[in-house]
């Protein structure tokens, strides 16, 4: 735990080095830790939104261009996604041999809402760190319209990615960001797990009062 909290709060300085190590090869490597994080469900705890949110802080010192940097992770982003559907696509021909009504009612169900709210379901995972790196597998699964899907994953990938790299690259700029970059992401990490907390409460809540 104490790892992960200090990457998450020396990402800068773990960036810096990287780029200082690696040059432009840092732009292939930040590809690749995005294009994982949400194109390979065994990867949900590879740094996200805090990565491009770092990565834009670091642009605006001028050590990475902002507009390459945004332009490569939205690929990442957005390839990784579709990558995850249609290895959920590929995996359903086995999901559909289990033998269970309880899971094929929870599959069909799964659909359902993935026909009617898939859209915005795929844009808004975006935002939620872990849910992001699966809610396109499980539309692979339920075989979300393939159409439909790239669209919306283009959309939110495009608009995850320019919010959190032009954020970083914008706050970059502030002498008092600049100086205060670990609180920042600890003000980044709780506001993104917020989601995650409320869901959770409204299930408990729920069963406890039901």
């Amino acid at each position: 735990m104490n790892d992960f909290l200090d990457i998450i709060l020396h990402t800068d300085e773990k960036l810096l080095d990287l780029v200082n190590t690696y040059g432009t090869y840092t732009y292939f490597i930040l590809f690749m830790i995005i294009f994982c994080e949400t194109g390979l469900v065994f990867f949900p705890f590879l740094p996200g939104d805090a990565l491009l949110f770092a990565a834009g802080i670091l642009a605006a010192t001028g050590a990475l261009n902002v507009l390459t940097l945004a332009g490569v992770l939205t690929a990442a982003a957005i390839l990784g996604n579709t990558s995850n559907y249609f290895i959920g696509r590929y995996a359903s021909q086995y999901f559909l041999k289990i033998k269970n009504k309880i899971f094929h009612k929870y599959l069909n169900d799964a659909h359902a809402f993935y026909e009617k709210h898939g859209g915005i379901a795929i844009v808004i995972s975006r935002f939620f760190p872990i849910v992001r790196t699966y809610v396109p597998f499980v539309a692979g699964v339920t075989k979300m319209d393939a159409r439909t899907y790239t669209l919306y994953n283009v959309t939110g990938g495009i608009f995850w990615v320019v919010l959190f790299v032009f954020g970083g690259y914008f706050l970059g700029n502030i002498p008092w960001a600049k100086d205060n970059f670990s609180l920042m992401m600890l003000i980044l990490l709780f506001c993104t797990t917020i989601p995650f907390w409320y869901s959770s409460f409204n299930a408990l809540r729920k069963r406890m009062f039901t």
